[in-house]
């Protein structure tokens, strides 16, 4: 989630609702003596398709809101006001009000409808919501009824590009979480999920990355062939599901941060599968034969940035899923796969 428009925030900010850690702050409104209620809205950091919403109301023990609920929005283009330094004790401004109004938020429709908050003791401050809503959001309108303490917000979803707007000649990293990829299924997830690899920008530190457990079966003395990659008998893999099927053109494997701990080296393998291929095989736990190597076995370096271009690729045809692979174990800070969107046709005439 992002930027935040709140209406009351007399006691706390609405951003504290976006912050990361639990860090004593929280969003407070002060206790309404006027008519309506309190809300806030809020930017999301990347648009997509919305599943579920954890409205936390930790530590509100005998002044959370007794309701909730939220809306959502698609904005083509964000709202051009921004609410800028400390805002604790105060309301939005009647200039502020007028310019939420131009977005007609009270009208958006609910995600979430009314629904009764639990207070924020230990076993029942989280208020998890199922969304069923199937268009791409890009912000929110929480309503708390009529007042209260929230101390956290999670929305949970998928990212979603309106690939209407992406031409079919234009390189786009297919794989990313704002273009819609999603990690499907993983072999070991022990220190990072492999999902923290699809993520924005470069990772911060090695727990925004994707490291897995040593494994066990490393033989007592190791030995390399003749590119110098270790010959050992295991691995760990993670699936991805791209965000729109395409060519690959080039991939882009990143160990930043991971000096000591990063794998000795990689493939990346690639299918084209069916909505109903891909369920079949997350039941199956990926145990598929319709994998074929995109990129060969490749040896890494630690704390470094492996660009492959096309001379690399051995796959020429669009894919829809990804296998990337690492021997023996270790860790990935980012995976990026470069390439041209296609359509559904040109997909089906490949299969």
């Amino acid at each position: 989630m992002g930027d935040e428009k709140e209406e009351n925030t007399w006691l706390a900010l609405a951003s504290e609702l976006l912050t990361l850690a639990a860090s004593g702050k929280f969003t407070f409104s002060s206790i309404s003596s006027v008519k309506g209620h309190d809300w806030c809205i809020i930017q999301l950091g990347v648009a997509g398709r919305i599943h579920g919403v954890d409205v936390d109301t930790s530590f509100f023990t005998g002044n959370h809101p007794p309701f909730v609920s939220v809306q959502a929005g698609h904005l083509e283009e964000p709202p051009t006001f921004n609410l800028e330094g400390d805002r604790t004790g105060a309301a939005a401004s009647h200039a502020e009000l007028v310019a939420v109004a131009k977005l007609h938020s009270e009208a958006w429709p609910e995600l979430v409808g009314v629904s009764e908050l639990k207070p924020g003791y230990l076993d029942c401050c989280h208020n998890y919501f199922k969304v069923n809503f199937k268009q791409r959001v890009t912000h929110l309108r929480l309503n708390m009824y009529p007042d209260g303490g929230i101390s956290r917000m999670r929305v949970y979803g998928v990212g979603q590009t309106d690939w209407t707007s992406v031409s079919l000649h234009q390189d786009v990293d297919l794989v990313a979480l704002t273009n819609g990829g999603v990690c499907l299924g993983y072999s070991n997830a022990h220190f990072g999920h492999p999902r923290n690899m699809i993520g924005l920008g470069r990772a911060a530190n090695m727990a925004d990355g994707w490291e897995t457990a040593r494994r066990l079966d490393r033989p007592k003395k190791l030995k390399v062939d003749g590119q110098g990659v270790l010959q050992v008998p295991g691995c760990e893999w993670a699936v991805f599901g791209l965000g729109h099927c395409g060519v690959i053109s080039s991939i882009e494997v990143d160990t930043n941060h991971f000096r000591g701990n990063f794998p000795d080296s990689c493939r990346v393998e690639a299918c084209a599968l069916t909505p109903e291929d891909e369920g079949r095989s997350v039941r199956t736990k990926w145990n598929s034969g319709k994998w074929e190597v995109l990129l060969p076995s490749q040896k890494l370096r630690p704390h470094h940035r492996h660009v492959y271009d096309t001379a690399a690729l051995t796959l020429t045809h669009p894919i829809t899923h990804v296998r990337l692979v690492i021997a023996p174990d270790g860790g990935v800070s980012r995976l990026r796969l470069w390439g041209r969107a296609v359509n559904h046709e040109t997909l089906a005439s490949t299969r």
